[in-house]
C-alpha cells in the first residue's frame, strides 16, 4: 500500500514562519522518503485560482488570500479543507483555531488527526470575542477529530475534560542537536562566545519579556544580553516598554530566521532565557536543548516537563534577578546545565524518534 498524508493547517513549506511549518516541513521529507505521498496546503498573500507544484517530492497545493491577517488565515483554512473533501489518504490538521470547518471533513468520513496545539484561548493577548473563537473550535476539534495530538501532558490533562485519554496520543515536539557552530556569526552583534545570553520569543506579555529585560538590567553585569523579536516601539506600547527598560547592556536584533544564526547564538550563549506561561511543549524551548543551553526559565508545569530537573526556574522579576545574580559567575553550575540539557534533550526530543511516533501513529489510524 502507499499510504497518503495530507496537511492542513499550516502557512506551508519550505518552513518560512514558525514551529508548525518546520514540523509540517520535517514530517513531510521523512515520510516522502519513506514512500509515502505527502499533501502541504500552503497559503500565499494574492489573488488567483489554486495551483500545485512539488518541492522536494512533496505536493503543494497553494492557496492565495488576499488579506494576510487572522481573517486571511481563516479563508484559507476555509479554501483548503473544501478543496481537502476531494482527496484520498490520511488527514493531519496543525492546530485547531478553525476546528469547525474539519466537520465537512468527519461527515465525508475522512480520518482527521488534530494536533491541539497549545491553549490559545487563555493567552492574554486576545480579545473576549477572540477568545471565544478558539474556546469554541478546541471544544469542536475534541469532538470533531477521530484522534488529537497533545504535545505535552498537561494538554492532554486539559483536553480530557472533552474528549476520551484513549482518544489523545502524547508526541512532542521535536528539534536538532546542535554540537558545533559558526563563532563567526556573532561578530555582528557585539558579542563573544559564553560573555552573553540569549532570549528568542515573540514579543508579547505573555513571554515576560518585560520581567526578563528588567531583571537583567538592574545592575552592571559585564554581560550582554540579546533579545531576538520583532519588537516595534513605534507601534506597540508593550514593545516600547520592554526597550525603555533596558540597560545599555541588552541588544535587540531584531527577528533573526537565518538558522545557522540563530544556532549559533543558542550554541555559544552563557544562558538561555525562556519566558513562556502558556502553551505545551514550545519548540524554542526544546531548539534550546538541542543546542546544550543553560536554561532559566519561567516556573510553570509546561516549561518544567520538557526542561527538566536541569534548568532553574524563576516565578517573578524579583526571582529572574536573583538568578542571574547567581548563576552568571558560577562557572560549576553553567557546566552542570548544559550537560543536563543534553541529556533532557537526547531522552525524547530528537527529531527522528518524534517523526517515528507520528508514522506509527498515522499508520495505525490509516483508513482501511
Amino acid at each position: 500500500m502507499r499510504y497518503k498524508l495530507n496537511i492542513l493547517g499550516t502557512r506551508g513549506v519550505p518552513a518560512a514562519y514558525g514551529g508548525f511549518e518546520t514540523f509540517a516541513e520535517r514530517l513531510s521529507l521523512f515520510l516522502v522518503d519513506k514512500g509515502w505521498e505527502v499533501t502541504v496546503y500552503c497559503q500565499s498573500c494574492g489573488r488567483g485560482s489554486l495551483s500545485e507544484s512539488f518541492w522536494k517530492g512533496i505536493r503543494r497545493v497553494e492557496i492565495p488570500v488576499r488579506r494576510d491577517d487572522g481573517l486571511g488565515s481563516m479563508m484559507f483554512d476555509w479554501k483548503a479543507t473544501h478543496h481537502a473533501l476531494s482527496q484520498e489518504g490520511i488527514f493531519l490538521t496543525l492546530g485547531y483555531n478553525t476546528a469547525i470547518f474539519n466537520l465537512l471533513q468527519r461527515l465525508k468520513g475522512q480520518t482527521n488527526i488534530i494536533n491541539m496545539d497549545g491553549i490559545e484561548w487563555r493567552r492574554a493577548k486576545w480579545g473576549r470575542s477572540a477568545k471565544a473563537w478558539f474556546w469554541m473550535n478546541e471544544y469542536a476539534a475534541c469532538r470533531i477529530g477521530n484522534h488529537l495530538v497533545a504535545d505535552h501532558p498537561v494538554i492532554k490533562e486539559h483536553l480530557i475534560a472533552r474528549a476520551r485519554p484513549e482518544k489523545i496520543t502524547v508526541i512532542p515536539y521535536g528539534a536538532d542537536e546542535v554540537l558545533d557552530a559558526d563563532s563567526r556569526q556573532l561578530a555582528s552583534y557585539g558579542v563573544e562566545p559564553g560573555h552573553f545570553s540569549v532570549v528568542i520569543a515573540r514579543p508579547e506579555p505573555e513571554n515576560s519579556l518585560l520581567e526578563i529585560v528588567r531583571a537583567f538590567s538592574r545592575t552592571e553585569r559585564g554581560h550582554k544580553l540579546l533579545v531576538l523579536g520583532d519588537l516595534k516601539p513605534e507601534r506597540n506600547p508593550f514593545h516600547r516598554s520592554v526597550m525603555s527598560a533596558a540597560s545599555d547592556e541588552v541588544i535587540f536584533p531584531g527577528a533573526i530566521y537565518e538558522l545557522f544564526i540563530v544556532q549559533a547564538l543558542r550554541f555559544f550563549s552563557r544562558f538561555y532565557l525562556h519566558g513562556h506561561r502558556v502553551g505545551g511543549t514550545n519548540p524554542s524551548l526544546v531548539e534550546a536543548l538541542g543546542a546544550g543551553c543553560a536554561i532559566i526559565a519561567y516556573d510553570n508545569p509546561f516549561n518544567r516537563w520538557v526542561a527538566g530537573s536541569g534548568a532553574a526556574y524563576f516565578g517573578d522579576e524579583e526571582a529572574c534577578a536573583d538568578l542571574l545574580d547567581e548563576l552568571l559567575t558560577d562557572e560549576t553550575s553553567v557546566r552542570y546545565m548544559k550537560a543536563a540539557s543534553r541529556e533532557r534533550f537526547r531522552a525524547g526530543y530528537k527529531w527522528s524518534d518524534v517523526l517515528n511516533e507520528y508514522e506509527r501513529l498515522l499508520v495505525h489510524w490509516y483508513p482501511a
